[in-house]
């Protein structure tokens, strides 16, 4: 049976990339680190693991695949899009919201981009 190892991000600088989704997620470096081509992220024993992979490649303006996290409500979405852009995302100036979204768009300090997803907005059930 086939099923999902991991998400992989392609990342300029292991430390920044490194640091951020660490502190993001509350996830410990699980192998690779700083000086690393490959570091792989994740909670204790546990998994989805993210990886890091350095990239010569810039992120792109509208990825194709990209990282949905997703919280309970309206209030905990905006306390935890506040504390992501404390740790160093950027908001996006994303032109494909529909009227009243569930989403936020962000992106890391790569330029990778994901969206916080208020999973009990009426949207997200639809």
């Amino acid at each position: 049976m086939l099923t999902l190892g991991m998400t992989v991000l392609g990342v300029s600088d292991m430390r920044r990339a490194m640091i951020f989704w660490s502190l993001a997620l509350n996830y410990d470096v699980v192998d690779g680190g700083d000086d690393s081509a490959w570091t792989e992220l994740g909670p204790a024993d546990e998994e989805p693991l993210l990886a890091l992979q350095l990239s010569d490649v810039p992120p792109q303006d509208h990825p194709r695949v990209h990282i949905d996290l997703d919280v309970d409500g309206a209030e905990e979405q905006k306390a935890e899009v506040a504390r992501l852009l404390s740790l160093g995302a950027q908001p996006v100036d994303w032109d494909s919201y529909p009227d009243d979204p569930d989403f936020v768009v962000l992106a890391d300090p790569e330029g990778n981009i994901f969206c916080v997803v208020n999973t009990g907005h009426p949207l997200a059930s639809d």
